[in-house]
């Protein structure tokens, strides 16, 4: 096992002793500056209490020495920064078995499925993104989204709501534990107090009815970002579908029926999106085509994220992300940024964007994070059943190969629990993700890249996103109707 320096073992020659005058002084002027940092900050808080209570942790965990074995580690890094996983669908699991009746099953045992609140205090978890999602309309029968025009009427927004309805009766029936945390700010002070916070995302643009009146009420409903498509296209972009071993000609192929309609983000897609960012809701391409990735990262004023994806270089799935994004968002560091050689990454220099210069494009947003997705057709296995069965191993390889070609600190976790049936040996619920944390500490990643890893990059994503909105306040809402829409139109004369 790989032995990791405690912090007497670091930048110090006496180690017989824990409280020596070094480590004592240390202390004390530690605890000095952050006693003046809670006074300056009691005025951002409830109450004096509160602040003093912060302050408190922020000390213990100053002065807490860190283990060398990995997995004692690991546990301590995540009891300091703990998981918040991008994407959970508990809702989904919720809808399914039980009809959204909260009541018919109890989160404080072990449920049948992959989250409930034993197994998430042994994950070390500080809460997660509520999926609030609702099938395709010809994955539910409906026709084609009207010739790919997006108005035929479905029951999309309403079972979104429903949806959104079920997140909130079970962060209410479990507010012992459950906290709806709508900025970064109130979910640093929830897991500090104990508790697992949340915000909802909505996952897919087919389910706003065509509507950005839609997105405006998901925001106010708790909503903090939107995956732009899920498997079908959507008024706001074009989707990447479900292809396995993708090419450039996938979207003409035969078993890839999804030709694009827009060509990347539509012209009612990059109004919404400049709408998610005067609201402070994150924007999402995890299921959209790179085309409109790419897009989304060259229009939005605020980070973008990838909910739960991983990297095509590692395992080739329409899914995962292409080497010229990722290298792309590299870029952004300026010691990594210069000319890529694409042909020595995972796609050999033949994926997506590598004869387009798309690793030279400017990231408007200035970041982004990448939360790694646990499910095995997107880790290393095949619907077919070939492939290598996926473990923590193989997830980690996907953190590893972002981390080198993007960057660490753009890394994070979307698991899509409870919403994949089959899961990784040695991931197989919330519980295991201080495997994952303790293959990475065994590579070589630092302390801090782990705690990013856990949560502490989301929460820097949040707060930019947040930032940008206030930056954008003075904005008035968009009132853009979809071109597909003929039900809304202005009269000159009143209704006959």
């Amino acid at each position: 096992m790989k032995e990791l320096p405690t912090y007497s073992e670091v930048g110090t020659t006496r180690r017989n002793s824990s409280w020596c005058s070094p480590r004592r002084l240390a202390a004390i002027g530690l605890g000095a500056v952050i006693g003046l940092q809670t006074l300056a900050a009691v005025k951002d808080s409830d109450t004096v209490a509160e602040a003093v209570y912060d302050t408190a942790v922020d000390v213990k965990w100053a002065l807490t020495p860190l283990s060398s074995c990995p997995r004692k580690r690991a546990l301590q890094l995540m009891s300091r920064q703990p998981v918040i996983d991008g994407h959970v669908d508990l809702e989904i699991l919720s809808r399914w078995y039980y009809a959204n009746d909260v009541e018919a099953f109890d989160l404080r045992k072990e449920t049948r499925g992959q989250v409930d609140f034993p197994r998430m205090r042994e994950g070390r978890m500080g809460g997660f993104f509520h999926s609030v999602f609702v099938p395709c309309p010809e994955d539910d029968g409906f026709d084609s989204q009207n010739q790919s025009n997006f108005t035929t009427p479905t029951w999309r927004v309403r079972d979104t709501l429903e949806q959104i309805d079920t997140a909130r009766l079970l962060i209410d029936k479990y507010s012992d534990e459950f906290s709806l945390t709508l900025t970064a700010k109130e979910w640093r002070k929830a897991m500090k107090r104990g508790k697992f916070g949340g915000m909802l995302g909505v996952e897919g643009g087919h389910q706003i009815g065509s509507s950005l009146s839609s997105i405006r009420t998901y925001f106010d409903l708790g909503v903090r970002y939107m995956t732009l498509t899920h498997t079908c296209h959507s008024p706001l972009a074009d989707s990447c579908g479900y292809v396995e071993h993708p090419s450039p000609d996938d979207l003409d192929a035969a078993n890839a029926p999804l030709k694009p309609r827009w060509n990347g983000l539509s012209h009612f897609g990059r109004t919404a999106i400049r709408e998610m960012n005067r609201l402070g809701m994150m924007v999402d391409v995890s299921h959209t085509s790179p085309k409109t990735a790419s897009d989304a990262l060259s229009h939005s004023l605020a980070p973008v994220i990838f909910s739960h994806s991983n990297a095509r270089g590692v395992h080739s799935h329409s899914r995962n992300i292409p080497d010229a994004i990722l290298r792309r968002i590299g870029s952004l560091n300026p010691s990594r940024r210069g000319k890529f050689n694409l042909s020595s990454d995972g796609e050999e220099g033949r994926g997506w964007g590598a004869d387009s210069g798309e690793v030279d494009k400017p990231v408007l947003g200035g970041d982004v994070l990448i939360m790694l997705n646990f499910s095995p057709t997107f880790v290393s296995e095949w619907s077919d059943g070939s492939g290598l069965r996926s473990n923590v191993s193989l997830v980690a390889d996907h953190a590893d190969y972002i981390g080198r070609l993007a960057g660490r600190e753009h890394v994070g976790i979307g698991s899509d629990f409870d919403g994949i049936d089959a899961v990784p040996e040695g991931l197989e619920d919330v519980s295991k993700y201080p495997n994952l944390v303790t293959e990475l500490l065994r590579r070589g990643w630092s302390d801090k890249e782990v705690m990013g890893l856990t949560s502490g990059n989301l929460l820097r994503i949040l707060e930019k996103v947040e930032r940008t909105a206030r930056k954008l306040r003075h904005e008035k809402p968009a009132y853009e109707i979809f071109e597909g829409r003929t039900d809304l139109v202005k009269h000159d004369s009143p209704p006959s």
